[in-house]
């Protein structure tokens, strides 16, 4: 990837000319703490030292327009800004969607998210929601588009019908491999929503460009977009970690690599050797592009607090090692979850919780999108050819339903 890469936050602060449609309307920000300029301004500084601009409000999504915000329903409040003295709407508190009197504050909506290219990261969900009162409240949404850390590789079961949640925007798979602003353009077509939106595309993003295949690496500072994204790594294993949210399994949480490895105390046999075997035992081809490592943790926070756990970690740092097209982190923690259901029958595996505002559905399935994951898992005769049946399709029709809103 070149030098010349400029987000659309980058482009919109220095053409003028972009931002000639502005003059005079009430400018609100939607952002998070990855918001942030090459310099690392953030945006909503940033854009409220353009003389032409009039910043009237901003708004914060999960785990709030400063980052500070943990966890799975750990809400964020409203407050005025101490700085620039404009109003603060939380998107993850009282309410998940703008609010008449929210939307009453602006003309226009500038979009600034750091995504990090799956279907469960809750600011997609965000999106569509301010993209739909958009379209309500006849207000303009611009996107200022940032990297798709994870790239274009497409994986995962598509979102099935009556599965929509907070992570479930819509029906694509679990790594969809677009940004946001062609996320946008998609939303705006498959739910004909009647909104001015544009994008403020970036220039100089190359998704398939070594070393960063889909993130500037080298190039641009990486800023937690949400307290337990810390590096690449974390954004390239995600779209399969982040199912342990749903398992019994720690998921790193409470160490310094949360979501690039997974494991239980070793009080409950958990093996990590023995499962990293079995994995290899059953679908060798679901486990390249990566190395597994065993490794021992101790979480200070959150599952297994305090307890040694064994575990295995997913590395995918090493240029030697690391294929981005060969990498499937779904698969390979799909193929954990079978392995240890292989080993331990009896292991209880699904952790049964409220889960992003959801009571009835297991936490796994609302992951997925379906329970078709958790039932090829917890059939004993399910092999990984039966589970490719099912996802090979969905993934190949997915390649061709997202091609008309690319970008890049």
């Amino acid at each position: 990837m070149n030098d010349a890469i400029h987000f659309g936050l980058d482009r919109l602060l220095a053409e003028p000319a972009l931002r000639r449609p502005l003059a005079g309307k009430r400018i609100a920000l939607l952002a998070h703490p990855a918001s942030v300029t090459r310099d690392l301004t953030h945006s909503l500084d940033a854009l409220a030292a353009l003389p032409d601009l009039k910043l009237s409000a901003a708004f914060g999504p999960q785990h709030g327009l400063r980052g500070d915000k943990q966890d799975n329903m750990v809400e964020s409040p409203d407050y005025v800004d101490p700085l620039h003295g404009i109003p603060v709407f939380s998107l993850y508190g009282e309410v998940r969607r703008p609010t008449e009197a929210m939307m009453s504050t602006f003309d226009v909506l500038l979009v600034d998210l750091q995504d990090l290219g799956c279907r469960i990261y809750t600011f997609i969900t965000t999106l569509r929601y301010v993209l739909e009162a958009a379209a309500t409240h006849g207000k303009t949404v611009w996107v200022l588009d940032r990297p798709n850390p994870a790239g274009r590789p497409v994986e995962g079961l598509l979102l099935r019908a009556g599965w929509e949640s907070f992570v479930g925007a819509g029906a694509m798979p679990m790594r969809h491999g677009l940004t946001m602003g062609e996320l946008a353009r998609w939303f705006v077509a498959i739910l004909k929503l009647d909104v001015d939106c544009q994008v403020i595309a970036m220039d100089g993003w190359q998704p398939d460009a070594a070393p960063g295949y889909g993130w500037p690496l080298g190039e641009r500072s990486w800023v937690n977009p949400s307290p337990n994204a810390p590096n690449l790594s974390m954004a390239r294993a995600y779209a399969g970690t982040v199912m342990l949210e749903g398992t019994t399994l720690s998921e790193g949480r409470g160490t310094t690599r949360p979501l690039e490895l997974f494991g239980a105390p070793a009080e409950t046999g958990f093996d990590a050797r023995a499962l990293i075997a079995e994995m290899q035992r059953l679908a060798p081809h679901w486990l390249q592009g990566c190395l597994l490592r065993d490794c021992w943790f101790e979480p200070t926070f959150h599952k297994h607090a305090g307890k040694l756990c064994h575990g295995v970690q997913i590395h995918v740092e090493d240029q030697q090692h690391y294929d981005h097209q060969a990498f499937r982190p779904w698969r390979l923690q799909t193929l954990a979850f079978k392995a240890l259901r292989r080993l331990r029958p009896d292991y209880p595996l699904w952790r049964d919780f409220p889960y992003e505002y959801e009571r009835d559905r297991l936490a796994i399935d609302l992951i997925n999108g379906s329970a078709l994951l958790r039932e090829w898992v917890d059939d004993p005769a399910a092999t990984p050819g039966d589970f490719d049946a099912l996802t090979l399709p969905d993934e190949a029709a997915w390649q061709d339903a997202r091609h008309p809103f690319l970008i890049y």
